[in-house]
């Protein structure tokens, strides 16, 4: 069986990691199928969001494979960027890709999460950064984007502590936008998923563009490419 499930339903593809006697933790060959599936997925004039979930067992990404830790010869900082592509492959998506969280999200499982653009949990999920319980720090973006998202003095306290959030502490945070009754989740989080793939495609990408933008230029510069994207949607027949 696969590790990593795609099908598509209603405008939306969903990705699904398929390991659940691990927990859907990834490894490397893991990490490159998914990296293959979201690349199938931007190209697909039938996907206008991406839902990515963990198939139902206490997980929705328990991590990296740590059994493949004692394994590693990561030589340099270009090999660890290949290894983990598939978090920049998911931030770079033009469409809106949404996080489905439902049980442990952690270490690697929280970074490829934080790469979505959205993120809606089940209360019974743990987020948390573990790494530097077994002696080394986040690597795929965990220690950048989780500041941006919650600011310094949390990220230092989660990331230094190494400790597991529940899903309140994640919603304050900010780490999450939502949070619904495991039992209800997937439906609640396509119901989001439709909405946005409801809306105009073509707006929904120059959207997502400027709002990237937001957070990678200084104010000036992004008011102008926020006005550059907007007179894009004029070109437009929706």
């Amino acid at each position: 069986m696969s590790e990593v499930l795609e099908n598509k339903a209603d405008k939306i593809g969903i990705v699904t990691v398929n390991r659940p006697k691990q927990l859907n933790s990834v490894n490397s060959e893991t990490r490159k199928k998914m990296v293959k599936v979201f690349e199938e997925m931007e190209k697909d004039n039938e996907v206008s969001v991406v839902l990515l979930k963990g198939t139902k067992n206490k997980a929705f990404i328990a991590g990296a494979d740590v059994k493949e830790f004692s394994k590693m010869k990561l030589k340099n900082r270009k090999e660890l960027a290949r290894d983990w592509r598939i978090t920049e492959v998911i931030s770079k998506m033009s469409k809106p890709v949404i996080a489905m969280i439902d049980g442990f999200c952690l270490g690697g499982g929280l970074e490829i999460a934080m790469a979505c653009d959205i993120r809606v949990c089940s209360n019974e999920s743990k987020l948390g950064q573990p790494e530097i319980n077994i002696g080394i720090i986040p690597g795929a973006g965990g220690t950048q984007r989780l500041t941006k998202l919650i600011g310094e003095g949390r990220a230092m306290e989660m990331i230094l502590t190494g400790r597991m959030i529940n899903s309140d502490e994640a919603k304050k945070y900010g780490i999450v936008n939502f949070i619904f009754e495991s039992d209800e989740l997937e439906e609640r989080t396509m119901e989001i998923a439709q909405t946005i793939a409801r809306k105009s495609s073509y707006a929904i990408k120059r959207a997502k563009k400027a709002i990237k933008a937001a957070s990678e230029m200084r104010l000036s510069k992004g008011l102008k490419y926020e006005q550059k994207m907007f007179l894009e949607c004029f070109e437009s027949e929706d």
